[in-house]
């Protein structure tokens, strides 16, 4: 057999498994392990496990997403989520529908903290369904909207995800980071007009409320100052070059924590809660990351990435068409797998066959461009049936829903989600315009 063919049936079989369930990370580590036998030797493996874990696990640039998760841990138990609700409603829950905009807009700001979808949904579930059954807002838009915010918190700045693109393709993190920025905002924007429509063709659906008292407002900023703070002295920081991502996500573990203390939020519990639970995502993330890894040199073994470069360009078929294939893929995928999988199983893959097209692009333009829509396209997997992941979330805590209910009320945040993509890849500037002005 062929390297292509067998790289081809390996990962058919490695498909099969995920859909049948099996752990992801041991899945592509043990197809991965045959495959590399098969195209090398067993000698071979051997000698490459010697050096891959010390070398993958010991990386300097990798220590930023342990950082990240605790300080998005330290986020949830410190009660950020709620004054940052709060804030939100206080000053747009008097529009129509505007709890549900309230919701995404704290969505997005504790996303900017935490950098996971599943605890952005999960945290400002907890805090905004209940305001939105006192104001009977319906089931469908209450859970949509909740599904879908929690979808920001791997695009907005800073992302789990996004640091494992940017170290599976060495790419700048920091730029990376930029290039999210305006599609991050686009997607806030997205999110709140869906809901506008939403509410106007079903006024039922979000009945209004009082606006806030002028007073209630300027204390509700009070309350998320130094949230606010915390942003800007991380992101800042590293956008301005005084410190390393890694640095900075210490930084902002240390802020996060002294904030908890001196509110009397974290207790010792919550912070060795925190610690527990961020050691096994960490756990969970490294072992994803191995297993792809093993599985990734063994498809580089079979040169599957130049062949597929290669055929593209012998068939002479327009860029784009490639890259809308490639889209197409990563929707299809979402039904049924994670973002994190999705990205450490795809990129290598997908990368060297977009870096190989002409779109007219510098290289690290190009490159920034495809990971940001790669994101955007995952981020639609994460509320799109059978199996998003913040479907399933949203479904867990608000078990008075009906499932059915929640998939309804996903549809306007979609149809808004395939606007943006259709936007970036229209407008490729949008995803590397602020990194150019940064130089």
């Amino acid at each position: 057999m062929d390297p292509t063919t067998l790289s081809l049936l390996l990962l058919a079989v490695l498909l099969v498994a995920i859909v049948l369930r099996a752990p992801i990370g041991l899945a592509m580590a043990v197809v991965g392990a045959v495959g590399y036998v098969s195209l090398s030797s067993f000698a071979s493996l051997q000698a490459y496990l010697s050096t891959a874990w010390p070398d993958k696990f010991l990386s300097y640039d990798l220590a930023i997403v342990p950082l990240f998760i605790l300080m998005g841990h330290l986020a949830t138990r410190t009660g950020i989520s709620s004054a940052l609700f709060a804030a939100s409603n206080a000053w747009i829950g008097h529009w129509r529908g505007g709890l549900a905009m309230a919701a995404v807009a704290g969505c997005a700001m504790f996303g900017s903290i935490s950098g996971s979808s599943i605890a952005t949904a999960s945290t400002m579930a907890k805090v905004a369904l209940p305001e939105m059954r006192k104001h009977r807002y319906s089931p469908a838009l209450s859970s949509g909207a909740l599904a879908a915010g929690g979808t920001l918190g791997i695009l907005i700045p800073p992302s789990i995800v996004l640091i494992i693109y940017a170290l599976l393709t060495e790419q700048n993190i920091v730029k990376l980071f930029l290039a999210a920025t305006i599609p991050g905002i686009l997607a806030v924007l997205g999110f709140i007009i869906a809901i506008a429509v939403y509410v106007r063709i079903f006024p039922d659906a979000a009945p209004k409320q009082d606006r806030a008292p002028f007073k209630t407002r300027l204390a509700s900023l009070r309350q998320i100052w130094h949230i606010v703070g915390i942003f800007i002295i991380v992101l800042g920081g590293i956008y301005g070059g005084f410190f390393t991502p890694a640095e900075g996500a210490s930084i902002g573990v240390v802020l996060t924590a002294l904030a908890g203390i001196c509110s009397r939020t974290l207790t010792f519990g919550a912070l060795i809660e925190s610690l527990v639970d961020t050691a096994g995502a960490t756990a969970m993330i490294f072992v994803i990351i191995f297993g792809a890894d093993i599985f990734n040199v063994a498809v580089a073994l079979s040169r599957l990435p130049m062949t597929l470069a290669d055929w593209f360009s012998a068939a002479e078929i327009a860029p784009m068409s490639v890259l809308l294939l490639i889209v197409l893929f990563y929707l299809v995928m979402g039904c049924v797998m994670d973002s994190l999988s999705m990205i450490v199983l795809t990129v290598p893959v997908f990368f060297p066959t977009m870096m190989s097209l002409d779109f007219g692009l510098l290289p690290e333009q190009q490159a920034l461009w495809f990971g940001i829509i790669t994101l955007v396209v995952v981020e639609v997997g994460m509320i799109t049936p059978p199996v998003g992941m913040n479907l399933f979330i949203i479904s867990a805590i608000a078990r008075d829903i009906p499932t059915k209910a929640i998939f309804k009320g996903t549809v306007p945040f979609i149809i808004s989600e395939f606007t943006r993509i259709g936007l970036l890849i229209a407008v490729p500037g949008l995803s590397f315009w602020l990194v150019s002005l940064w130089g």
